[in-house]
């Protein structure tokens, strides 16, 4: 576990591996643990995994946006001297690895794109935050954790729910404002200008951000690699470990940096 303190922020991290560096973004209310289930790609990978502002032990974060995520991060590589990194997020975390492109596109070696969204429209923004909204006010924090878990999982097992639990912890404080900025995200005019080898991830039942948005920013991203994870729903990297986790390893030794 180390902390980076400078001007940015106080950014916890986990760093560990040897190898090429590899970036973990964890979604909307997880906490770096969360990509427990990847921590052996430190065999080959060195491994930075931060905690988003708001989220896990970063807790007195300033102003929660979608550039100041990516900014965040950026300045932790800068920080640790990593010139460039391979990008993996998921959902909330996959437009914060998109505006990391967006910001310092030299910083990414790869991009990978777990279940997440390049353009929110703006009326389905609004009832998404009203309908969320309501439903908090009046449930305790148990019935909301159970609720995201069956929102998220396809598979309803026992181990899946307690796994989720786990790494789902949402502050109350910073939970609905990150939701907000999730829902400025415009990335439309940035996918066609990607450069950097991308490979989309989808779940065939993810009921948080529909399969066809990841195949419609596939569409724009030229030479992006596409897979939907089968009988997975917002969270293939819980639900599909092994199957995901060879997916991103076959991606990551095509797009090795010649050394």
């Amino acid at each position: 576990m180390g902390e980076v303190n400078n001007h940015c922020s106080k950014i916890p991290y986990l760093r560990f591996g040897m190898g090429e560096p590899l970036v973990f973004i964890h979604g909307l209310g997880e906490i770096k643990e969360g990509w427990s289930n990847q921590f052996e790609f430190a065999d080959q990978y060195e491994l930075i995994i931060p905690d988003l502002r708001g989220h896990g032990e970063y807790q007195s974060p300033g102003e929660i946006s979608i550039p100041n995520f990516a900014q965040d991060i950026i300045c932790l590589l800068n920080q640790l001297g990593i010139e460039s990194a391979h990008i993996c997020g998921l959902s909330m975390g996959g437009m914060v690895a998109q505006e990391i492109y967006r910001q310092a596109p030299e910083m990414c070696r790869s991009l990978m794109l777990v279940s997440t969204f390049h353009y929110a429209p703006r009326r389905l923004g609004k009832l998404f935050l009203k309908f969320r909204q309501a439903r908090v006010e009046n449930k305790s924090p148990d019935v909301l954790r159970e609720t995201a878990a069956k929102v998220c999982l396809y598979s309803w097992t026992k181990e899946n729910f307690d796994s989720f639990y786990q790494f789902y912890q949402p502050n109350k404080e910073f939970y609905f404002k990150s939701m907000e900025a999730c829902l400025h995200v415009n990335n439309l005019s940035l996918l066609p200008t990607i450069k950097v080898p991308t490979l989309i991830i989808g779940g065939q039942y993810d009921s948080v951000i529909p399969v066809w948005v990841q195949l419609f920013m596939h569409k724009q991203i030229p030479h992006s690699e596409f897979v939907i994870f089968r009988n997975t729903g917002h969270i293939a990297k819980l639900e599909a470990k092994d199957e995901f986790n060879q997916v991103l390893r076959n991606f990551l030794i095509k797009h090795k940096k010649a050394s």
